[in-house]
């Protein structure tokens, strides 16, 4: 998204796993759901001498230990909304094929609003209870490890629901458009849309099945498998993500959309979903689209996946969004500067690399994916009429003392302050810190090993750090760790001249 190993961390982990152990102790008992008709994939009568278990409500991450779930692992979700018109509640079923992790009496899913109706497991029914955006299933018999199991949620879905932080993401979830809506799941409003396993380090496959009227278009991130009219002058569209993805990135939009197709870089599909009205007036910028992929392949290797395009958001929300293979790109974006255009275009097509390709392994990694999508946004404008890449990290560094102070070091966010200024500029800082000391040859292979070496999978700081030591033949745990969770900014190597802003104290009366 853009926008312009410590004792504390220890302590924060520890407490996350603490919350919960303690909630998957005391997760709500279920309430019997109506029975409803479901596709059966296994049996899930346990013969298992193993004694079945709650599994955990939650992963414990630092900042959101209730986001994910334990016990399961999502194989694939099949997302089947009945849209009507904006703002306008619809028919929803979300299918949900897994596989048992442990011996599981119940399970949780992440769910929050809409209208609950029936929930079933491998067909028959299943008891259902919600807290907050819990949602615990009981199925009628217990699960057995290592088993393929089916979950059905039926559910009213509200397209007018929305979440709001005060940050850089402004509001999430359901967003409506003037003739339609668009996503924006990140961080973990991906519960609003469907029952999940909404955490960024879990991934899986999405099939959408998504019916509309015919003066509509549904778009979903993926491959679009069949357009096929249906009774009521309606049309159900049909995609496939291809690839697995975290909730946080999927993507799915209606509205009165025109597809434009193109080629990229090796003739990489390109699809580019425009309202109507935006089609020419966002052409010149969006054309620009395979240049980008040109330059960025220079710098990280193969584009990640098997196709690419930005969704124009036709919102009042200037929120861009990395969502896998279409971005999300807000008309006011494309119907400004080319440089800020750009700016945008590069970031959230980085992001493909950074954040969707390679995951976040908890939310405190999230200066991974946000540092280099603004690094390399940075570092391209610099090159195409923006500004100074050295001059803008020199603001930072005179900044990141104060930042570290209102927002915590890169590695260490608090849940409020997750997307500041300090996971952007304030990340990019510790990645520019990096190259001066390693050299730009080292830093290079330090990035393309990432990529190659942790695609489709997710990965964390330490993770980076490791990798970084390796590359370059040093252990730069001492260096970077100062940079990325300590209180004090540390000198910048090739630059004794760079001054840190001091930090006002608060006056005592």
């Amino acid at each position: 998204m853009s926008t312009d190993r410590t004792t504390h961390r220890g302590a924060r982990l520890a407490l996350a796993a603490a919350i919960t152990a303690t909630a998957a102790l005391t997760a709500p008992a279920s309430q019997a759901a109506p029975a409803s008709a479901s596709d059966s994939t296994s049996t899930s009568t346990s013969t298992s001498t193993e004694k079945p278990t709650p599994g955990a409500p939650g992963i414990g991450d630092p900042l959101f230990p209730l986001d994910g779930n334990g016990g399961y692992r999502v194989d694939r979700y099949y997302l089947d909304f009945d849209w009507q018109a904006p703002k306008t509640p619809f028919a929803a079923t979300t299918t949900i094929r897994a596989t048992s992790t442990q011996a599981l009496s119940r399970f949780n899913l992440d769910f929050a609003g809409n209208t609950l109706h029936t929930v079933t497991v491998d067909g028959a029914r299943a008891g259902a209870s919600r807290e907050g955006d819990e949602l615990t299933v009981t199925p009628k018999s217990p699960i057995r490890d290592g088993s393929s199991f089916t979950v059905k949620v039926t559910y009213t879905a509200d397209p007018s629901q929305t979440r709001h932080r005060d940050d850089a993401i402004e509001d999430y979830g359901w967003i409506p458009t003037p003739d339609g809506t668009v996503v924006y799941p990140q961080p973990n409003g991906a519960r609003l849309i469907f029952p999940a396993d909404d955490h960024p380090s879990r991934r899986a496959p999405v099939t959408f099945r998504i019916t509309t009227p015919s003066d509509r278009t549904a778009v979903a991130n993926g491959r679009l498998v069949s357009r096929t009219k249906v009774p009521g002058d309606r049309v159900r569209w049909t995609y496939d993500s291809e690839q697995p993805l975290s909730t946080q990135l999927v993507q799915l939009a209606v509205g009165r959309f025109r597809l434009v197709d193109g080629e990229g870089p090796g003739g990489l599909p390109l699809r580019d979903v425009v309202p109507e009205s935006l089609v020419e007036p966002t052409a010149e910028y969006r054309g620009l689209t395979p240049d980008h992929l040109k330059w960025l392949e220079e710098r990280l290797g193969p584009y990640p996946f098997h196709r690419y395009g930005i969704l124009v958001g036709d919102t009042d929300l200037g929120v861009a969004l990395e969502t896998q293979t279409l971005s999300l790109v807000p008309k006011a974006d494309l119907l400004g500067t080319k440089v800020d255009a750009e700016r945008n275009m590069v970031h959230e097509l980085t992001h493909q690399w950074f954040g969707d390709s390679v995951a976040l392994k908890s939310w405190s990694d999230l200066w991974v994916s946000e540092g280099h999508a603004r690094f390399y946004e940075r570092l391209y404008s610099e090159a195409h009429g923006g500004d100074s890449f050295e001059a803008a990290m020199k603001t930072a560094y005179a900044a990141h003392d104060q930042w570290r102070k209102d927002y915590g070091a890169p590695a260490e966010p608090t849940e409020p302050n997750l997307f500041k200024r300090m996971r952007y500029d304030g990340s990019a800082l510790v990645l520019y810190a990096l190259r001066e000391r390693v050299g730009d040859a080292t830093f290079q292979k330090i990035e393309r090993a990432w990529l190659s070496g942790f695609k489709g999978r997710a990965a964390g700081t330490e993770d980076f750090v490791d990798l970084a030591s390796k590359v370059a033949g040093e252990d730069l745990e001492g260096f970077l760790h100062p940079w990325l969770y300590g209180s004090k900014t540390p000198p910048m190597p090739g630059h004794p001249d760079w001054v840190v802003n001091p930090v006002p104290s608060l006056r005592r009366g």
